[in-house]
């Protein structure tokens, strides 16, 4: 199979992934194989490219939002089948008997494993996954709509879910690509008043089009008290930002894997029962919930199309803010 691969972490200018033929892994107990359609590009590929989320499975294939049809199964495998379309999300397996995964908290499972970063991910035109993690697609999202719902909406999902937000309340969101553009999607079905935080011009009448009430720059006045807030861009210093505007009792989260330390800041920012937070990877039930939203409001991702051996490109695009919406590598 044709596949782009990790050898050596280094800036995505670069062009650190190679183009790769490798054998097919034939499923073991309890895993499927898939035959890839398409693998969205997430800014935690970009993460790990460039070293900044280190990896000790080098060389490695990344990416984790993958949508396909599984091509095999193997033995234990019961709820999936040869032939179904799935997607594949960052998880990739959790030990299934700790208090975290008994108690519906396997995103913090010690033991989590995660594809593209601890086993060979997306992009690929196959990959052998453990079906744990795998969802079946509601057929009324296509390939490449659905693909970056299976992390940048989930953990968007999720996001939006710790932050308590309420109908009629009004959330402020900062960074505007891939998962924010989804989240704003939920949040506008959800009757909340959005306020989007973003450098770029371009993504803040993308914010507008979708339904955001005011937009501006990351450290413009919106000129309202926000109640709840989330962080998409990886920099620690809006996660203080942000509690500017947000009222008492406030939640901020970040909804990213990877970020800038976050700076000292005085304690009366905080004061007033206010809270900071973060995401962490997204639970199976999490997806489950996002992808039946998807269907019902539906939510359309905007999608910026590329083929296999275009990955380096697509992460550099991603990199210098070029994308609208969210970058897909075309496969099958």
């Amino acid at each position: 199979m044709k596949a782009m691969m990790l050898h050596r972490p280094s800036l995505v200018e670069e062009k650190p992934l190679k183009s790769a033929i490798l054998d097919l892994r034939k499923p073991e107990e309890s895993e499927v194989l898939i035959r890839v359609s398409c693998c969205a590009v997430c800014r935690t590929d970009l993460h790990i490219v460039e070293g900044e989320l280190v990896t000790q499975e080098l060389p490695i294939i990344p990416g984790h939002q993958v949508v396909g049809m599984i091509e095999e199964t193997g033995k234990g495998v019961d709820e999936l089948k040869t032939g179904d379309r799935v997607g594949v999300p960052w998880m990739n397996s959790t030990c299934c008997r700790c208090d975290y995964c008994c108690g519906g908290r396997e995103n913090l499972c010690d033991s989590a494993q995660f594809n593209g970063l601890n086993f060979n991910g997306g992009y690929a035109e196959y990959v052998t996954v453990p079906a744990q993690f795998v969802y079946k697609l509601p057929e009324t999202i296509a390939d490449r709509q659905a693909a970056p719902l299976l992390c940048a909406g989930i953990i968007g999902y999720r996001s939006l879910k710790l932050c308590g937000i309420k109908s009629g309340e009004k959330l402020g969101i900062y960074g505007f690509g891939a998962s924010a553009h989804i989240t704003i999607q939920v949040a506008v079905h959800l009757n909340c008043e959005v306020y989007v935080f973003t450098r770029s011009e371009e993504h803040r009448l993308h914010a507008e089009e979708l339904g955001a009430v005011w937009s501006g720059g990351l450290y413009d006045d919106p000129g309202v008290e926000l109640d709840s807030a989330l962080i998409f861009a990886p920099a620690g210093n809006l996660m203080v930002e942000s509690l500017n505007y947000l009222r008492k009792g406030g939640t901020v989260v970040s909804a990213g894997i990877h970020m800038s330390d976050i700076p000292k800041f005085p304690y009366r920012f905080l004061y007033g029962e206010r809270a900071m937070m973060s995401a962490t990877n997204a639970t199976y039930q999490d997806g489950m919930e996002l992808l039946k939203l998807a269907g019902e409001i539906p939510i359309r991702t905007e999608v910026n199309l590329y083929r296999l051996e275009q990955a380096n490109q697509a992460l550099l695009d991603l990199k210098q803010s070029r994308i609208n919406g969210a970058a897909v590598l075309t496969i099958g």
